[in-house]
């Protein structure tokens, strides 16, 4: 049936932990400063005082003393024709802002942004040159040595931050294992231990996908985020799922998300039309944290979300449903705030817990009811530069065990989540294809048609 039983207690205690920490490092200065504070870079800037346009304080690195001489500025000041707008190149000018539109409110500047989502901060960070030999070294030995790629190709901020990342992961790890295995798994701590073996499991895996990046993103332009998002998606596909405990192999793939200014609404639904096998997914999430839903090109991709979905899945042949809810606090991070290696890239996670409970003939009891971990982590990439071309791909991991493909069961007979790829695209204004590839006590594929209604596309 594509599910295993957790092997902890209900009221195990639940850790939120999203793997990562969402707080922005040192980056790069757009005027040729180098690697400069969050600080630093905010002090230089208009929001507190600072310009773009030399006054009598020293300029900054980078730029000229003036840009219009001053004896061209006094004679035109005096004349009646149009005057002329000073102007700097890319290297010389601060992040460039667009004019406030007639009417235009504070819930569209939120995300830390100050211009429209088609105007973007200069990004003039030099991208640094691809060498074939550091791809080498990031496979062997750096899958296992984290950051010897960047190392070799010259970047030792970038490969510290990778050493750092993998010694974080692995060391969180240990922390969840050896205290199961001292304490023989026992139901009434396995739960939290769990959940820290499985952020140790994720930090150390981002970190691996992060170093093979690292070296080949120089290799080709990286993808942006999408300056806007349409209002309403709807998808209609095939799905294939194999199986071996079950009968069911072709679905009917239906979806929808309808995006708000903080509130994202989402509703699946997966039907085998031969076995009348049925499940059955809808809910909401809610931006904490980031840039408005249809107008993700107001940040740099980073947000946090609250999300609350509701499950119902059907088993005709079989007897039984299964219906529950679920809680998750879910997130994105740009990595880009690391460095221009890693831009057009982001990681993700996610925590939650789900309460489930089966529905077949028989008195209830306490075997029908059951509470699981959900936890999530991947790594992905920005698709598009720009136009009608906008979407995303993830690499991922999926700790649940319900659902269609299910777990994988390990050789000490645990059970673990499932391995996938997904990815999402508007290829023109309306017209877009999703797709899925997923393992774990089954196999799954995914291929979708998205239509886009509404938005500014």
């Amino acid at each position: 049936m594509g599910h295993g039983r957790p092997v902890w207690s209900t009221r195990a205690t639940f850790v939120v932990v999203l793997g990562w920490v969402l707080a922005s490092g040192a980056a790069w200065a757009q005027d040729g400063g180098g690697w400069r504070s969050a600080f630093e870079l905010l002090a230089s800037g208009p929001e507190l005082g600072g310009s773009d346009i030399p006054r009598e304080a020293p300029a900054r690195r980078g730029s000229d003393a003036s840009v219009v001489p001053p004896e061209v500025m006094a004679r035109v000041l005096t004349e009646e024709s149009p005057r002329p707008v000073p102007t700097a190149s890319a290297a010389q000018a601060g992040p460039v802002v667009a004019p406030e539109a007639p009417g235009e409110t504070q819930e569209a500047l939120e995300g830390g942004r100050v211009s429209e989502p088609g105007v973007r901060p200069v990004e003039d960070a030099p991208r640094p040159p691809f060498k074939p030999l550091p791809v080498v070294v990031a496979v062997v030995p750096g899958l296992l040595l984290h950051g010897l790629g960047a190392w070799t190709a010259g970047d030792a901020a970038t490969a510290k931050e990778l050493f750092a990342a993998e010694a974080i992961g692995l060391g969180l790890i240990g922390a969840g294992l050896v205290p199961m295995a001292l304490t023989g798994a026992s139901r009434k701590t396995v739960g939290p231990l769990y959940a820290v073996t499985l952020t140790g499991a994720g930090v150390f895996s981002l970190s691996m996908l992060a170093n093979l990046y690292a070296v080949t993103s120089p290799a080709f332009d990286p993808g942006r985020v999408p300056d806007t998002l349409p209002p309403l998606e709807l998808d209609l596909g095939y799905q294939y799922v194999n199986d071996a405990t079950a009968e069911y192999r072709n679905f009917f793939a239906l979806g929808a998300v309808a995006r708000l200014s903080k509130v994202r609404l989402e509703a699946s639904a997966r039907m085998a039309p031969d076995e009348g096998n049925t499940l059955i997914r809808a809910g909401a999430a809610y931006r904490l944290w980031g840039a408005p839903e249809r107008t993700p090109g107001l940040g740099d991709g980073t947000s946090l979300d609250v999300e609350g979905f509701a499950t119902y899945h059907r088993y005709p042949t079989e007897g039984f449903t299964l219906g529950g809810g679920e809680v998750a606090l879910k997130g994105r991070y740009a990595m880009a705030r690391f460095g221009p290696r890693f831009a057009g890239s982001f990681v993700e996670g996610g925590v939650g817990l789900s309460a489930q409970a089966y529905s077949y003939p028989g008195r209830v009891d306490d075997d029908n009811l059951y509470g699981q971990l959900l936890y999530t982590f991947g790594y992905g990439v920005w698709l598009g530069r720009g136009g009608p071309l906008r979407g995303d791909a993830v690499l991922y991991y999926d700790h649940r065990k319900d659902g269609l493909v299910g777990g994988l069961r390990g050789r000490g007979g645990g059970m673990v989540g499932s391995f996938g790829l997904r990815g999402r695209v508007l290829l023109t204004e309306r017209w877009g294809v999703a797709a899925e590839a997923q393992a774990g006590g089954a196999l799954m594929g995914r291929l979708a048609l998205v239509y886009a209604v509404g938005g500014d596309t």
